[in-house]
């Protein structure tokens, strides 16, 4: 079954203030990110394979709030092989999780919360009410207070500095995606394209929320790869931001 190799990625030392961003979606063929509020039934198990291997290069796997209360959230591989390519590479079983909160509103009955096969943190927003921290740190997890209008370029010098993060992969949902392109934050962007059409006026493409870039201001990608999976109808994107 064809598709490429994303376990051993040639990426460039961090930039000094932030570690190197990776973005990963799917999306249908019309651009939709969601289908009925989550991703389930977009990408197929060689998609969800390819999510897998990015997390390989990763210390820090990030999700928005909304994406954990939808979908769930863990940085976990399901792959004893690909575990064994991080120790090998000196890096733990599985990659720190990470979740971005303004309110602090979380389900904490998802494994992010009750698992302890990995490592998880929370950045909460100084806009979330100040008993919320509490409500959270009882759950065993670290909070890190992020204030309010700067909370992802925060939470990215926290992972730098303090968590000794390279490679940061964030993988949704569209609000988060869009604050960091919106900080210029993204270095890689990882696309699957799946072969349904959803529709609807007011569906979430991968990256929404944030004001509209002016036509001499947009984000531009270069192409790394593109490959075709004809088993799947899929087309895997590999795109690198250009600056």
């Amino acid at each position: 079954m064809p598709k490429p190799d994303y376990t051993s990625l040639d990426l460039p030392r961090p930039p000094p203030d932030r570690p190197y961003v990776l973005m990963n979606m799917v999306m249908s063929a019309d651009g939709k990110a969601v289908v009925e509020d989550t991703e389930r039934g977009l990408g197929s198990k060689t998609d969800q394979r390819l999510m897998r291997e990015l997390r390989v290069n990763a210390d820090v796997v990030v999700n928005g709030a909304a994406t954990l209360r939808a979908s769930g959230a863990t940085p976990r591989l399901g792959d004893s092989g690909l575990e064994g390519l991080r120790v090998e590479r000196g890096k733990p079983r599985l990659p720190t999780a990470a979740i971005i909160t303004r309110s602090g509103d979380l389900p904490f009955d998802r494994a992010f919360f009750t698992a302890r096969d990995f490592e998880a943190i929370v950045y909460l927003s100084g806009e979330a009410p100040r008993e919320q921290r509490a409500v959270i740190e009882a759950t065993g997890r670290p909070v890190c207070a992020v204030p309010r209008g700067g909370e992802v370029r925060s939470m990215l010098w926290h992972m730098r500095h303090e968590l000794g993060a390279n490679v940061v992969l964030v993988e949704g949902g569209p609000s988060l995606n869009a604050a960091f392109f919106a900080i210029d934050a993204v270095d890689e962007y990882f696309t699957t394209v799946g072969p349904v059409v959803v529709g609807g006026h007011d569906t979430l493409t991968p990256v929404e929320g944030h004001e509209r870039f002016p036509a001499d201001g947009l984000p531009r990608l270069e192409l790394v790869s593109a490959t075709a999976n004809h088993d799947t109808d899929e087309v895997y994107l590999h795109y690198r931001v250009r600056r």
